[in-house]
C-alpha cells in the first residue's frame, strides 16, 4: 500500500524541488524554502531535431554540485533528498558523502529528510539505505532529522537502514519512516543522548518487511531518561500497537507528553482499553489514533473519557476494514507497509 506523497514542507518551510538541468525556472530565495534535491535519469529533455543526441542523464550528485553553484547555500535552512540514481539496488552512500564533503557550505542548515521517495520511484519496503548517523555527526547543529527507508539489494547484498547510538545535542525532531523497522534501529534511537530531542517518530511496521521490533526494544523510550524533554512521541504504523498501547499504560515517558500517537496501525478495543485503564491521558494536548480497528462504542468511550478535559482526540478509522480468513479469522493491517 502507497500511503505517502512527496513532502510539501519540511523545517515550517515549502518544499521546492531544484529544476531539472536546462529547465527555465526562477529560483525562490534560498531561506525561503525547503530545497528538495531529486536525481533525474529518466528526467530528461528531449530534442525534436533529427539528428541530435539522446538526452543527458543526470544523477543525484550533478544535481547537488549544480544546487551548490547556483544558490547560496549559506542561507538554506532545509535540504530534502528526494530519490538518487537508483533507490531500489544503490543506497544513498554517495549523496551522504556528498553533502557531508559540502557542510561548510552550509552552515545555516538546521533540517535534513533522507528519501522523499515515493511509489512510483520505489515502494517504501524496497527503499534502500545504509548507516544514516555519519550525518548528524557532521552536522551538530541540526535540528531536524528525518529518513525513509526500506531494504534494497545490490549483488546479493541487502541494503538496509543502520542507526547505531550516538550523542547529538542540538537534534529536537527526528522521524523513521518504514514498512518493517528493525529492532537494531529502534535500539540504536533508544541507546543515544538526545537531551534536546522534542519529537520523535517511528513507524514500526510489520514482521514481513523486517519489523521485528518488539515492546522491550522500545523500553529505554518508554522510560525516556535519554529524553529529558520529549513531549511527542509516535509509535505508530505497527502491527504490534496493542501490545504498544499496553505498555504506554504504565510508562514513565507518558506523563511528560503532549501529543501521543499510537495511529496508523492494528489498534483494537483490547489496546485501546489498556490504554485508557492505565495512568491518566488528561494532561495531553492530543491523542492520535487514527487509521484503527476500533468499534463505535469504544472510540465514543475515548472521546467521552479525555475531551471533556480539553484533549484533542484523533479516532477516524479512515477507510480501515478488517479482513477476514476463510475460517473468519480477522486480520488487521498497518497503514504502510509494502
Amino acid at each position: 500500500m502507497s500511503f505517502y506523497d512527496r513532502m510539501e514542507e519540511l523545517y515550517g518551510l515549502p518544499a521546492f524541488t531544484f529544476p531539472a538541468r536546462e529547465a527555465a525556472t526562477v529560483l525562490p530565495a534560498p531561506d525561503a524554502v525547503a530545497w528538495r534535491i531529486n536525481g533525474q535519469p529518466d528526467a530528461v529533455v528531449w530534442r525534436s531535431t533529427v539528428g541530435e543526441p539522446l538526452p543527458e542523464e543526470e544523477c543525484w550528485d550533478e544535481a547537488f554540485d549544480r544546487f551548490c553553484a547556483e544558490v547560496d547555500t549559506t542561507r538554506v535552512p532545509a535540504l530534502i533528498v528526494g530519490s538518487w540514481d537508483d533507490p531500489l539496488d544503490t543506497d544513498p552512500s554517495q549523496a551522504i558523502e556528498s553533502l557531508l564533503a559540502a557542510r561548510d557550505r552550509l552552515p545555516a542548515l538546521r533540517s535534513l529528510f533522507l528519501g522523499d521517495i515515493v511509489g512510483e520511484e520505489a515502494e517504501i519496503s524496497m527503499i534502500s539505505q545504509t548507516d544514516v548517523t555519519p550525518l548528524l555527526a557532521g552536522f551538530p547543529a541540526l535540528e531536524e532529522f528525518g529518513v525513509r527507508a526500506g531494504e534494497g539489494n545490490s549483488m546479493g547484498e541487502v541494503l538496509r537502514l543502520r542507526f547505531p547510538a550516538l550523542r547529538h545535542d542540538a537534534l529536537r525532531r527526528l522521524a523513521v519512516q518504514s514498512g518493517g523497522l528493525r529492532a537494531d534501529v529502534v535500539r540504536g534511537v533508544g541507546a543515544s543522548e538526545l537531551p534536546a530531542l522534542e519529537h520523535l517518530d517511528l513507524w514500526l511496521g510489520i514482521s514481513e518487511y523486517g519489523g521485528d521490533c518488539t515492546v522491550a526494544d522500545l523500553e529505554p523510550i518508554l522510560y525516556g531518561d535519554r529524553f529529558p524533554r520529549l513531549r511527542h512521541l509516535a509509535l505508530r504504523n505497527s502491527e504490534i500497537q496493542d501490545e504498544i498501547a499496553a505498555a504506554l499504560a504504565s510508562a514513565p515517558v507518558v506523563a511528560r507528553l503532549d501529543v501521543l500517537d499510537l495511529s496508523m496501525g492494528t489498534l483494537s478495543d483490547e489496546g485501546a482499553a489498556a490504554l485508557l485503564e492505565g495512568q491518566p491521558l488528561t494532561h495531553l494536548k492530543k491523542l492520535d489514533l487514527h487509521h484503527n480497528f476500533l468499534s463505535e462504542p469504544f472510540r465514543q468511550r475515548i472521546r467521552e473519557t479525555l475531551e471533556p478535559a480539553g484533549v484533542e482526540v484523533d479516532v477516524d478509522r479512515g477507510d480501515t476494514e478488517p479482513d477476514a480468513d476463510d475460517d473468519d479469522t480477522v486480520q488487521r493491517y498497518v497503514a504502510v507497509a509494502e
